[in-house]
């Protein structure tokens, strides 16, 4: 496990430091950066699984940095006394917002979420950032037709037709996620209320066919799971019929 603290006060990056290398119990390599630029510098050079970033470094806002990094594979635990900008930092998909002072239960909580797959209902979140010609991009959460897993990235795909790449594969997504969102195969996500219906083909295969138009996969496992869900959700009601069984063979 490699961990970054960027944080420009030395004895808070060291009880951080202390207390997830006592959360790993000493597995984890954990670095420690002071200012914004440190900071910046080692992640262009570097490769990690969590940081944990202050949002007051040294009078630079640590938003300027967020936005840069929230699109990026690893997870965001932000660790700061401003708590009035927690809805703010949710709403650019970090993992958590740890405030200042906490204590080693508080910030193990944020980083055993760091580091499961359970999806957590963060229902704050309200973009998803992602890097495009040297700058970023917020995408809100409100264009999204689906999610598609593309090896350890994921391809966003919007409601005007296009897609852009997100460097967070589809685990990491579907933790920060809010609860509206729905795994429903090893390769897709979806928003519940992009659903038109459930489409059975042969050999017991299940689509799910979107407002779009498009048919996308549903895991046998997950299926039964997914479609009690759809019978609970308001537009289910509002549809009269969450699922179509169909005759033609459907790709």
């Amino acid at each position: 496990m490699k961990i970054l603290i960027i944080e420009d006060e030395a004895r808070i990056a060291r009880r951080v430091e202390r207390m997830a290398a006592l959360h790993f119990e000493g597995n984890a390599l954990i670095s420690i950066c002071d200012s914004f630029k440190k900071g910046m510098d080692f992640l262009d050079r570097e490769t990690i699984d969590i940081l944990l970033l202050d949002l007051n470094l040294n009078g630079r806002d640590g938003f300027e940095l967020l936005q840069s990094v929230t699109s990026r594979s690893f997870q965001t635990i932000v660790v700061s006394a401003n708590t009035e900008n927690a809805m703010r930092a949710f709403e650019l998909g970090v993992l958590d917002f740890v405030a200042k002072p906490f204590d080693q239960d508080r910030l193990s909580l944020a980083l055993s979420r760091a580091t499961t797959i359970k999806k957590e209902l963060n229902g704050a979140l309200r973009f998803l950032t992602v890097r495009k010609n040297g700058g970023v991009r917020l995408i809100e959460l409100t264009k999204l037709s689906y999610i598609k897993g593309a090896g350890i990235y994921s391809e966003l795909h919007l409601l005007d037709g296009s897609s852009v790449l997100h460097d967070k594969g589809l685990d990491s997504l579907e933790k920060i996620l809010p609860s509206d969102f729905e795994r429903i195969h090893k390769s897709y996500i979806i928003p519940i209320g992009q659903t038109d219906n459930i489409l059975i083909a042969s050999g017991s295969k299940y689509l799910l066919q979107l407002k779009t138009g498009e048919n996308l996969p549903i895991g046998r496992s997950r299926y039964k799971d997914f479609r009690k869900r759809l019978t609970l959700t308001d537009h289910d009601v509002a549809a009269g019929s969450s699922e179509a069984i169909r005759s033609p063979d459907y790709k």
